[in-house]
């Protein structure tokens, strides 16, 4: 195992150091539990829009934490659930009276430990809700889930009721926009190789060299299928094609296409991919209102890629334009 790490233990954490330096306009972070939150939080009279989940899916979670997207971001270890003291943290350092809103993919640690974290703090007396999201279409159940996965839908879930907190939408209005999203949003995602999790130093699987894993999770889960490699234009439409016929996209629909790399993939291969599935939802009738290109939820250094289509609305093109300023993601500012 190669990696530029000093003690797989460690390695985490001291990520968080150097993105807290690197960042320090934007965001800090706390070590114990540790809780990446916004600079200027908390925001009075807004909404806290949290989120989180096992690192090694960087930018995912905590470059998302500024103005116009995340309150804070709970990482825990490498493809681990952060745990309920930690989402806890974020909730005390980040909610007031407009309460906030917990983002959670749908794993199962992710899920048992914010919804602790919820009632935990409605116990104390302040309102916090959670919404599921659950975009990835390749199993029904997985090694770390009961039903769905959460992948490349939960970067748009968390810009777009970002956004709506910084307007000053209230919980109800919030937590209804999210909803809308989870029901409108379908990812699909393809590996080439697998990732190496620091701490085990060895690949989480392992592909011939004339294979692919299509389906694939974001922690190196199996996919539907293991198939023979194939060139960019079949491969781009099998994906496309199974996220299109799942909610199901019709003619005429407008939509986002987060076309996303696992980490390994270079962005001459993603724009090649991204281009051709431009081109085939032109061909059937559905038209690509907004677009994301880019490494933003990744699988360490897995080869590989996600397409993900949200159906929009004017309230949700309105909501993706509005202004953003966090590390990983930014505009209108």
């Amino acid at each position: 195992m190669k990696k530029i790490i000093n003690d797989p233990a460690a390695v985490v954490v001291e990520s968080l150091r150097g993105l807290a330096v690197a960042h320090d306009d934007l965001l800090r972070v706390q070590e114990d539990p540790a809780v990446v939150v916004r600079a200027d939080a908390p925001v009075g009279g807004k909404v806290a829009v949290i989120s989180g989940g096992g690192s090694g899916h960087e930018p995912l979670h905590g470059g998302f934490v500024g103005p116009g997207m995340l309150h804070a971001a709970v990482p825990g270890e490498v493809f681990t659930s952060p745990t309920p003291d930690a989402v806890q943290a974020a909730v005390t350092a980040t909610t007031g009276e407009a309460g906030a809103l917990l983002i959670v993919k749908n794993y199962t640690g992710d899920v048992l430990n914010f919804e602790t974290a919820a009632e935990l703090a409605a116990a104390e007396g302040q309102d916090v809700r959670s919404v599921v999201i659950d975009d990835d279409i390749a199993v029904a159940d997985s090694t770390f889930t009961a039903g769905r996965r959460g992948v490349g839908g939960t970067v748009l879930l968390e810009k777009l009721t970002g956004a709506a907190a910084e307007r000053g939408d209230s919980l109800d209005q919030v937590e209804a926009i999210a909803r809308k999203i989870v029901g409108q949003v379908r990812s699909m995602g393809v590996a080439l190789t697998a990732p190496t999790v620091p701490h085990v130093g060895e690949p989480s699987f392992s592909l011939a060299e004339d294979e692919i894993e299509f389906g694939i999770g974001i922690h190196g889960e199996p996919g539907r299928e293991r198939i023979p490699a194939e060139p960019a234009d079949a491969l781009v439409q099998r994906l496309l094609t199974a996220v299109l016929e799942d909610l199901p996209f019709e003619r005429g629909d407008e939509v986002l296409l987060f076309t996303n790399s696992m980490g390994g993939t270079p962005q001459l291969e993603l724009y090649l991919a991204h281009g051709i599935a431009e081109r085939l939802l032109a061909e059937r009738g559905i038209t690509v209102r907004r677009r994301l290109v880019g490494p933003y939820v990744t699988s360490l250094e897995m080869q590989g890629i996600s397409l993900t289509l949200l159906k929009l609305d004017d309230e949700l093109i309105e909501l993706w334009d509005a202004p953003v300023h966090t590390a990983a993601l930014r505009w209108g500012v």
